[in-house]
């Protein structure tokens, strides 16, 4: 019976594989269905658009060259006009001086006749007939305006869709993971398809998505792809980002100025950082946690710890700001730090490798600490830094401001300012737990040691609050440190 329920489990295990799978596999369909109808009227539209420049250029075209013959014309015929006019009244004169010469023939009176025959030599050397070109002053053709656009009616037929960029090939020996940043680099495809030229490749697109899986098919719940546009060189670097995943996949697109081509095959490249939140449960009942910030806020977890809503304050003569001595009047749970520990531990155990985060002090604050511990080196009651098993950085603003490093009950002044960014490396293997002021890259103390337990972050904050930030990986200047890694202190003896 035993062996057919596991059969059956195996067999309901697979099937919700595979039900997962189709879901994944109907999701990327339904929205590459939409971001195709989206593509089509995009480029549709874009259609339409050239097609009415290319029109409009035609018609402006046309109208310039009708223009061109429309003055010519103009011009002939003003020409011509006038010498219609002027040939009119030339033969006119000529007739009337034929006229005349012909009167006086018949005249026969020589005197009369000579001084009529003198008239006409006068008038035929004035004549308007005999100082006209008998050629017309201009011609008839327009041969000068014929025009032949087989050449532009034969590339018009041949427009086609400009051939886009061809995917990029991302040289996966290249990339490079570090300091929470990924470099991606990649080879260009040759812009040259067989039988078209397109234009040269001038940008190229890079998208990143966040994955727990090394399947390139994206499963529920993960993140969608972000991008990194109008990158001119062949790399790319992104900075910045919290590594709460295992992986990134990243694939690399190229554009001209007419389109973008498809994307690169993804490539899978993993980011392991250490992640934890706070622990709300072991929170002390003064500290409100909330996110990646914890508070200091006297009884204000009532407001916020459902297990203590409704139950009354017994300590009711009590300051509303206690001093960091005062015990607290709220239980709540075994594991939940009490008295004078304002302390609250991380959610995530550290039993080997190296790990880190970072911490920064928010405004007004008055004292806090931040180390590591064994979880079950700590009571209740424990403050940090105070047991065998508690390791921690404390500063304070309290009267005075002041840096120490604490184990085992006791403390180290430390002659440094409070940073505002403090990096926490611990080291489980080599027993390394250092602290350093990232925003002088400098190193404050380092604990020496040999680890036996599983660790945990541990915090303190008694006025104001902190923030933490998690999902980093182990910046690489602190290799330096780690490998000639010595203790400060004697602290940890």
């Amino acid at each position: 019976m035993s062996s057919r329920q596991e059969a059956l489990r195996r067999i309901i295990g697979t099937l919700a594989n595979k039900n997962e799978e189709l879901q994944n596999l109907l999701e990327t369909v339904d929205n590459t269905l939409t971001g195709l109808q989206e593509e089509s009227c995009k480029v549709t539209s874009e259609l339409e658009e050239e097609i009415e420049k290319l029109s409009s250029a035609l018609d402006e075209k046309a109208a310039e060259l009708r223009d061109a013959i429309m003055q010519e014309t103009q011009r002939k015929e003003a020409e011509l006009q006038k010498q219609l006019s002027e040939g009119k009244f030339a033969l006119l004169s000529c007739e009337e001086l034929l006229d005349f010469a012909n009167q006086t023939l018949t005249i026969t009176n020589e005197e009369e006749f000579l001084k009529a025959a003198k008239q006409i030599k006068e008038r035929v050397t004035m004549a308007p007939a005999f100082r006209l070109s008998t050629r017309s002053v201009v011609s008839e053709s327009m041969a000068k305006f014929t025009v032949d656009f087989s050449m532009e009616r034969a590339a018009l037929q041949k427009l086609h869709f400009l051939p886009v960029p061809r995917a990029p090939e991302i040289d996966a020996s290249s990339c490079i993971v570090s300091d929470n940043s990924i470099t991606v680099a990649w080879h260009p495809a040759s812009d040259v398809d067989t039988g078209t030229m397109s234009r040269p490749t001038e940008r190229y697109d890079v998208e990143y998505r966040k994955t727990n899986s090394e399947s390139l098919q994206r499963t529920a719940g993960e993140a969608c792809w972000e991008k990194i546009c109008d990158i001119t060189d062949t790399q790319a670097t992104i900075s910045g980002l919290k590594f709460d995943s295992r992986f990134i996949a990243v694939r690399v697109r190229a554009k001209n100025k007419t389109a973008a081509g498809e994307f690169s095959e993804p490539v899978i490249m993993e980011t392991t950082a250490y992640n934890f939140d706070f622990d709300a449960l072991t929170a002390h009942a003064d500290l409100k946690v909330q996110g990646d910030t914890v508070t200091w806020e006297p009884q204000g977890v009532k407001g916020h710890d459902p297990r203590l809503r409704g139950k009354e304050n017994k300590s009711s003569s009590r300051s509303a700001t206690p001093s960091p001595n005062k015990t607290a009047a709220s239980r709540a749970g075994r594991d939940r730090f009490a008295g004078e520990s304002y302390t609250v531990l991380g959610d995530q155990e550290i039993t080997g490798g190296c790990h880190y985060w970072e911490l920064r002090p928010l405004a007004d604050w008055k004292s806090f600490s931040v180390g590591v511990a064994y979880r079950g080196s700590l009571g209740r009651f424990d403050q940090l830094g105070k047991s065998n098993g508690s390791w921690c950085l404390h500063a304070s603003q309290w009267l005075q401001s002041s840096l120490a490093a604490k184990h085992n009950n006791r403390a180290k002044s430390l002659d440094w300012s409070i940073p505002q960014r403090i990096g926490i490396c611990c080291d489980y293997d080599n027993g390394d737990l250092l602290f350093f002021d990232i925003d002088r890259l400098r190193l404050l103390h380092s604990f020496k040691t040999k680890f036996s337990h599983p660790l945990v972050p541990a915090f303190t904050v008694w006025c104001g609050g902190i923030s933490i930030t998690t999902g980093l990986q182990v910046p690489s200047f602190m290799g330096n440190f780690l490998s000639t890694s010595l203790s400060l202190s004697n602290l940890s003896q």
